[in-house]
C-alpha cells in the first residue's frame, strides 16, 4: 500500500465510523435512520452531507501525522487545528449552520494523524489501539490546561462552561486520557459482541452506545440539562444492559421505550455518539473496516 492510498484508507474509516454511527438504530435521543430523536434541526441526511463534507480533511490529518518530524507530539495538535477550522466552516456550509460534527471533527483527526505517525514507523495499516491511544495521549498532552485559566475570560466556550460549571473536562478530556471511556468500556465491549458473532452488527453497535451512555460524562446531556438528568441516563442505560441491551426481546422493548421518552424530555446523549464513533474507528484500525463479517 502507498503512503497515498494509506492516507485514503484512514480517510474512508473516518467517513464509514460516522456513517455507521448515525444509521445505528434506535439510539435513544439521538438522530439515526429512524428519527431525528431530540433535535428539530438536523436528520439523518444532514449527517451524511456533513460527513461527506470533511471527505478532504481526515485526508489532510493522516498526511499530517506522517509528514510530521519533530519529536515534540503536541506540535501535532497545533498543526491540526487551523486545518480543523477550516472542516468546521465546510460542515456549517454544508448543513446550514447545523453543528452536527464539530466533536468528531476533533476527535478523528488527532486519531487519523497519529495513524499517519505510526504507519509511517511500521507500514503496517493494522493498528493497535493500545498504540494509539499512548500517541493520543502525547499529542493532546496538556490539553485540558487550557480549562484552569477561565476565570477571567469574558467569552467562554461551551466546554468551558461546562467545566465552570461541573468540573467536567468533556472532548478535552477524553482526548487527553486517550479515550479512557472508550478504552475501558466500548471498545472491550464491541470486540467480544464481534468475536461471538451472533448478532447483527446494528443491535451490536446499541449495545456499545449503551454501555457508553452508562459511563460517560455526557457534556451535550449537562449542557441541555443538568447533572440530575445525566445520573437519569446513566440508570436507565444500566436498566436496559441489564435486561440485554438490544440483544433480547425485552431489552429492545425497553431501548424503544427510553428512545420515545428521552426525545419527549429533550434528552441527547450526544457526547456518547460521538464515542461510539471513536469505538468503531479504534475497532476498524486494529482489525479492518469489515464490520460485517457475520451477520
Amino acid at each position: 500500500m502507498t503512503k497515498e492510498d494509506f492516507f485514503n484508507y484512514i480517510r474512508d474509516l473516518c467517513l464509514k465510523s460516522m456513517l455507521y454511527e448515525v444509521t445505528v438504530a434506535p439510539k435513544p435521543g439521538l438522530v439515526d435512520r429512524f428519527n431525528s430523536g431530540a433535535h428539530m434541526d438536523m436528520d439523518i441526511f444532514t449527517f451524511m452531507d456533513s460527513s461527506l463534507s470533511l471527505n478532504t480533511y481526515f485526508y489532510d490529518c493522516v498526511k499530517l501525522g506522517y509528514e510530521f518530524d519533530v519529536n515534540d507530539y503536541t506540535n501535532i495538535l497545533k498543526a491540526l487545528r487551523p486545518i480543523g477550522i477550516k472542516a468546521e466552516e465546510k460542515m456549517f456550509k454544508a448543513t446550514n449552520g447545523v453543528n452536527t460534527h464539530k466533536g468528531l471533527i476533533f476527535s478523528l483527526g488527532i486519531i487519523s494523524a497519529a495513524a499517519g505517525v505510526i504507519y509511517r514507523k511500521t507500514n503496517n495499516i493494522y493498528i493497535d489501539e493500545l498504540e494509539i491511544s499512548k500517541l493520543v495521549k502525547e499529542i493532546t498532552k496538556g490539553l485540558t490546561d487550557e480549562l484552569l485559566d477561565i476565570e477571567n475570560k469574558e467569552k467562554l466556550t461551551y466546554g468551558e462552561r461546562l467545566y465552570k460549571r461541573y468540573g467536567v473536562k468533556g472532548v478535552r478530556g477524553e482526548a487527553e486520557s486517550g479515550f479512557s471511556t472508550v478504552m475501558k468500556y466500548s471498545l472491550p465491549k464491541l470486540k467480544y459482541l464481534m468475536e461471538d458473532n451472533k448478532y447483527h452488527i446494528n443491535d451490536v453497535l446499541v449495545n456499545v452506545l449503551l454501555n457508553l451512555m452508562a459511563n460517560t460524562e455526557d457534556s451535550n446531556i449537562l449542557g441541555r440539562h443538568d447533572m440530575e438528568t445525566l445520573i437519569l441516563v446513566h440508570k436507565t442505560s444500566q436498566n436496559a444492559l441489564s435486561l440485554g441491551g438490544y440483544l433480547t426481546d425485552e431489552g429492545q422493548s425497553y431501548v424503544k421505550r427510553m428512545d420515545k421518552d428521552f426525545i419527549e424530555n429533550n434528552i441527547s446523549p450526544g457526547g456518547s455518539a460521538d464515542l461510539l464513533a471513536i469505538t468503531i474507528m479504534l475497532y476498524m484500525l486494529e482489525h479492518g473496516d469489515d464490520l460485517r463479517g457475520g451477520k
